[in-house]
C-alpha cells in the first residue's frame, strides 16, 4: 500500500515499514476514524506500540512510522475540528 502524506512524502508500506508496522498503522487508521479526542488517539497508538505484533512486545517506530502517525494525528485533528 502507498500512504501518501498531507505534507507531500509518499512511502510504500511494503518496503518501508516492517511487518510489525504494518500492523501497528492498520489499527492506527480505524483509530484515526473513530478516536473522540487526540489524546484517545494517542493512548492507542502508544498502548499499539508497547503491545507489539500479535503480543510480541514494544514496537520501535521508524522514523517513517513517526512522519505516517504524525501525519494521521494531524488529520485526528482536522476530523475533530482542532487547530493549534
Amino acid at each position: 500500500m502507498i500512504i501518501s502524506t498531507r505534507d507531500g512524502q509518499s512511502f510504500d508500506t511494503e518496503k518501508d515499514l516492517e511487518a510489525a508496522e504494518r500492523h501497528i498503522l492498520q489499527k492506527l487508521f480505524l483509530w484515526a476514524s473513530m478516536a473522540t479526542s487526540l489524546d484517545q488517539f494517542r493512548e492507542k497508538k502508544d498502548e499499539a506500540l508497547l503491545r507489539g505484533w500479535n503480543g510480541s512486545g514494544p514496537i520501535d517506530e521508524s522514523n517513517t512510522l513517526k512522519s505516517i502517525i504524525t501525519d494521521l494525528e494531524g488529520r485526528v485533528c482536522i476530523r475533530l475540528g482542532i487547530t493549534s
